[in-house]
């Protein structure tokens, strides 16, 4: 009976809240949020507050290595500066092919890679290597309108030996390495105690005979004009035929940096992609001589032994590109040949200098400052590209007090006088 009367009294209750409910005003209601599968209304896109911002449309650069982008060397510098590049770019994003050589890939070319990375949206495709030549061809008559940059070509030179009038897509883009070589040579005269410095050259061709020709120059004039030597510097180069080691097709280039070493050459400089130049100089210096490299192409080259190398000249490629894809992207890209240099304000400065030199632990306090003297001449205008100077058969290649042309320089067809090593390719 008790129970009755209070669920009596709670169903009463209950009624009059309801009416009094059913009486109040009603709030508007708000728009509800459309469920995940309905795409949203188009008036709600052109209401969308004026700071949100559609996404980015993607822009992929495709690059192809020619070594792996681990090498520690040119490939992995081309990669570096491409990805430095990219991240400057709205929606950027980098794609890569590595190993594009024939030794590596024998069955492909270097068009069949960038043909993939087209096929996957690169919107730029970049060939990063001389040895690339008839891919580039190749891949360019075939998409004449795909943004394709060549690194260290010259088929965009219209100045040049091998300029293509018809490739309109093509540019190319190459550092004056050559002082960064000049460099390389001075720390390595002002180091060697034998008046002996190996050159570790890679395959013949334009460019890495310049290459090699800059390094004796500048090795050449610190050895006379600023460490003061009398006697001439011996400085012989020894090519393996390829930009690294193919066992059973070129020379083993830890093989010619020991023959350097026991043949008293206590400085090797390496032309070559990869380290064994500074691995064979820490293998002898562990076993008491004292003997150095001065390694090649990428900024942390050293790093694999620091108390071996001297230092490195490295190409900062992501200078060149980024203006590049910003006009591929813009939709004002143009063909054109750069040749960048130092920034000599700070070479090693990585918004702004193509070319630097990072020193490292085994060149000596004493030599860095001489070093840093030769880099202040350099910058205040000195050019060893000056005659006289003679072709390394003797004939004459610069009279006494004319300048070398860039042409002269790009298509060096011997090495120098004082030079020992092969000019051509046997």
């Amino acid at each position: 009976m008790f129970s009755k009367r209070i669920w009596t009294i709670v169903s009463l209750m209950l009624v009059l809240v309801l009416a009094i409910a059913a009486c109040a005003p009603k709030a508007t209601p708000t728009a509800a949020a459309p469920a995940a599968t309905e795409a949203p209304a188009a008036v709600e896109a052109t209401e969308a507050p004026a700071t949100e911002e559609a996404a980015a449309e993607p822009f992929i650069v495709g690059i192809l290595t020619v070594g792996p982008i681990t090498d520690n060397g040119w490939s992995t510098a081309t990669y570096v500066g491409a990805q430095y590049a990219v991240d400057k770019i709205e929606g950027g994003e980098l794609i890569y092919a590595e190993n594009v050589n024939t030794a590596s890939n024998p069955n492909t070319t270097a068009a069949q890679f960038a043909e993939q990375l087209l096929s996957r949206g690169a919107n730029v495709i970049i060939f990063n290597s001389d040895d690339m030549k008839d891919g580039v061809t190749e891949f360019t008559a075939a998409h004449p309108d795909v943004p394709v940059l060549w690194l260290s070509g010259d088929f965009a030179w219209e100045d040049g030996e091998r300029y293509q009038a018809d490739m309109k897509s093509e540019s190319d883009l190459m550092g004056e390495m050559e002082y960064g070589k000049m460099m390389a040579g001075c720390a390595a005269a002002l180091t060697t105690k034998t008046g002996k410095v190996g050159f570790l050259g890679p395959l013949i061709n334009d460019e890495t005979r310049r290459l090699a020709a800059a390094a004796y120059l500048g090795a050449d004039y610190c050895w006379t004009n600023i460490a003061k030597q009398t006697t001439p510097l011996d400085f012989k180069v020894v090519w393996i035929g390829m930009w690294f080691n193919i066992p059973g097709v070129t020379l083993d280039p830890s093989q010619v940096a020991d023959t350097f070493f026991t043949d008293g050459y206590d400085v090797v400089i390496s032309g070559i992609d990869s380290t064994e130049a500074v691995t064979e100089a820490k293998k002898f210096r562990d076993q008491g001589q004292d003997v150095y490299a001065v390694q090649y192409d990428y900024e942390k080259a050293c790093d694999v032994a620091p108390d071996a190398c001297l230092g490195a000249p490295y190409f900062n490629w992501g200078v060149m590109m980024l203006p590049v894809f910003q006009s591929v992207q813009d939709g004002t890209y143009t063909r054109q040949f750069v040749w960048g240099g130092p920034d000599w304000a700070d070479i090693n400065n990585l918004d702004t200098s193509v070319i630097g030199f990072k020193k490292s632990d085994g060149l000596s306090a004493e030599n860095s400052a001489l070093l840093d003297q030769f880099i202040a001449e350099l910058a205040g205008g000195l050019n060893l590209w000056t005659g006289p100077l003679n072709y390394q058969d003797g004939s004459e290649f610069l009279a006494d007090g004319v300048e070398a042309t860039p042409q002269q320089i790009w298509y060096l067809p011997q090495l120098l006088e004082g030079m020992t090593g092969d000019s051509v390719a046997e």
